[in-house]
């Protein structure tokens, strides 16, 4: 084994250590094993941390653009390769990592798509009405009212345990990204959903997971975006809504009822408040559209 897939693995270990999401494991090992393949060609064997500098790494970066990725996969394998060579850093292998010299490609400014309230509130309600038969519909109902109540990552839904929650006081204890911890105010709707799949949940023995799987087993990200993926195609004229549409749609309701930002951004989790910002952009467009329709001048 070369030194380079020696330190990925040991790279891949510490993120299953730290319990990082299955989601950002699966394509961080996907991006890295890729890395190691460009640098073992014809059978080569690849550099050692120690001895890649700025020019070979460009050379990478370059084969990158040449297979016409898109630049969101270009920044993720880019982040994933200065992850690796962060990793190699703390642990004295290497003194500079160079990929973090490497000019990362500009995103092009592009709002998300948000459903309306009126969308979002009538399939949550078709949902709740049964419209489709399925083994554990308060399990399902429950994911949608707090994925949009509470603004959920779809990591940080399926991570809930039952000792996360304060039934008396309708909060929630969330675990975000870098192990953040944060409190979440519960809306009664979402109550409501979460005691009624509590009452239906049948775990199998010692699983403190609130959303489980047919096994009695926590819910995997991937299973809960299933779930979403499969309501969106039957229920919603948007197919292609996805957990983070719900967030979004959290935030952007959350602050065209006239909700401070500052508030938004501790709900949602995000360490900078230009993060949040984004949505006040979405606002704003929504509020030119109302513009654009009622005014005679318009």
């Amino acid at each position: 084994m070369s030194e380079l897939r020696r330190w990925v693995d040991s790279y891949l270990a510490e993120l299953a250590r730290i319990d990082s999401s299955v989601h950002t494991v699966r394509n961080y090992r996907t991006d890295l094993e890729q890395f190691v393949a460009y640098f073992s060609r014809g059978g080569l064997n690849p550099p050692e941390p120690k001895d890649f500098d700025q020019l070979i790494l460009r050379e990478w970066l370059a084969d990158l653009y040449t297979q016409g990725l898109a630049k969101p996969t270009i920044r993720r394998k880019l982040a994933a390769v200065r992850s690796l060579f962060d990793h190699c850093l703390r642990q004295g292998v290497i003194t500079l990592n160079r990929a973090k010299l490497l000019t990362t490609p500009r995103m092009p400014s592009k709002l998300p798509d948000v459903p309306t309230e009126e969308q979002t509130n009538h399939l949550i309600d078709d949902i709740a009405k049964g419209a489709l038969e399925r083994p554990c519909p308060s399990r399902d109902l429950a994911i949608f009212e707090l994925l949009y109540g509470c603004g959920l990552r779809i990591s940080e839904l399926v991570g809930l345990s039952v000792g996360d929650f304060d039934m008396s006081e309708a909060w929630v204890r969330v675990l975000g990204k870098r192990k953040k911890e944060r409190q979440i105010p519960v809306p009664g709707k979402a109550m409501a959903a979460l005691r009624a799949c509590l009452e239906a949940r049948q775990p199998s023995e010692g699983e403190t997971a609130i959303f489980l799987n047919h096994r009695g087993r926590r819910l995997t990200d991937r299973g809960a975006r299933g779930i979403l993926k499969m309501y969106a195609v039957a229920l919603s004229p948007d197919s292609g809504l996805h957990p983070h549409s719900l967030r979004h749609a959290y935030a952007t309701h959350l602050l065209s009822a006239g909700a401070d930002l500052r508030a938004i951004q501790e709900l949602l989790g995000h360490a900078s408040l230009s993060t949040t910002q984004k949505y006040t952009h979405l606002s704003l467009t929504d509020l030119m559209n109302v513009y654009d329709k009622a005014h005679p001048r318009a």
